[in-house]
């Protein structure tokens, strides 16, 4: 699906996404990843939802933001809490979602001025299925 553009460009903005990948700010992404408003997308070593660790988390809290909305791929899932508490222990919100809404939202939260982090699971299958070429 591809967004329209916003006086928000100067930012980290999802311009378009489908179950392959992302584009932030007109670049394509067919990988995992951490976006913030203000810091270029950071590469996140998760290829399905199964994987998260502890660690995944850890990542994000050093970037210090105000909310997570993760984006669990083409459906949503919960992450279980002894995953992020590290992030809910320093008051930092975890939102679960699938990846259109989430996309969807970050937008609008970041629209509004807050210290919002993506965190997008693009599962490797998904990218792998629609970037095999018809013959």
């Amino acid at each position: 699906m591809k967004l329209h553009i916003t006086a928000t460009q100067q930012y980290q903005t999802v311009t378009a996404y489908d179950d392959a990948g992302i584009e932030i700010n007109a670049r394509r992404f067919a990988h995992s990843l951490v976006v913030m408003p203000e810091i270029a997308p950071v590469a996140w070593p998760v290829d399905q939802f199964e994987a998260l660790a502890t660690e995944h988390f850890m990542q994000i809290e050093a970037l210090q933001p105000d909310v997570v909305i993760l984006g669990t791929g083409r459906r949503q899932r919960f992450a279980h809490p002894k995953l992020t508490a590290a992030l809910t222990g320093r008051r930092i919100g975890v939102e679960c979602m699938d990846n259109q809404a989430a996309c969807r939202t970050y937008n609008i939260l970041m629209s509004e001025g807050r210290k919002v982090a993506l965190a997008l699971i693009i599962e490797r299958e998904a990218a792998a299925d629609t970037a095999a070429v018809p013959s």
